[in-house]
């Protein structure tokens, strides 16, 4: 799955769900732009990792639910880079796990305008560079809670319906200009912020102590979500787009 000579924009690239598709996608011969809002040491720290692979890597600091800074960093990358190919939309951020009538209006606020502000941001603005390619693609990191809907998450159920919303109005908006939309949704995956959900909903300090309870005989990992996105984003896929992968083990009907 080559994706040699292609240049990737990964939001929340640095840790992660986002840093291990930055390495997943720079092992297929990607050049990475790794977006990232605060964590400067690990964004440094994922574009050596990246550049080991012997592709090249740049880091960009930007909140993306900030127009202005995604309008400068997009225009940054083109500049460095020359085109841009794919766009993951993974940065996202947790709510507190509480009832609507218990949460601050304020996180709503923070929590939605990050996860569907941002993919709308950085969306709008890659769209004309990926006008220009021979093919792009778009990747939304939803989440598997898109299944069920559970209680206790509004913010963070809203800003993953806001993103699947703009993901399917997009595959169809732009088909006729060969752009791939697609979204990939995990369940609990093992990064720090599937460390802290796990012990706050289930007390579990070390999620490799659910092992053997998990599907597979293992708690999903984030190159286990990076394979689904190299997939998606490669020659293989010919014809899908539009469509909502979950990735946690699962059989619908099991969900």
């Amino acid at each position: 799955m080559s994706l040699k000579g292609r240049v990737a924009i990964i939001t929340g690239g640095n840790r992660g769900i986002g840093r291990g598709i930055a390495l997943g996608l720079a092992e297929d011969g990607a050049d990475i732009a790794v977006n990232y809002r605060r964590d400067e040491e690990g964004a440094t720290e994922t574009v050596g990792a990246l550049r080991n692979l012997g592709v090249r890597a740049q880091a960009y600091q930007a909140s993306v639910d900030d127009y202005e800074a995604v309008r400068e960093m997009v225009a940054a990358v083109a500049a460095d880079f020359s085109h841009i190919d794919i766009l993951v939309n993974n940065a996202g951020i947790a709510s507190r796990g509480n009832s609507v009538a218990d949460t601050d209006p304020a996180e709503f606020e923070r929590v939605v305008r990050t996860h569907c502000f941002g993919s709308f941001y950085t969306t709008h603005e890659v769209i004309p560079h990926l006008r220009e390619r021979p093919r792009g693609d778009i990747i939304m990191i939803s989440s598997a809670g898109t299944r069920r809907w559970a209680g206790n998450g509004a913010p963070y159920n809203v800003g993953k319906a806001g993103i699947e919303a703009i993901a399917n109005g997009v595959a169809k908006e732009e088909l006729r200009n060969n752009i791939r939309v697609n979204i990939v949704a995990p369940g609990l995956v093992e990064t720090e912020m599937g460390r802290r959900l796990a012990r706050a909903t289930r007390g579990v300090e070390n999620l490799r102590d659910i092992d053997d309870n998990s599907p597979f005989g293992h708690v999903c990992q984030p190159e286990d979500v990076a394979n689904v996105v190299r997939y998606l984003v490669s020659d293989l896929n010919s014809y899908v787009t539009g469509e909502r992968i979950y990735v946690d083990g699962l059989a619908g009907e099991m969900s």
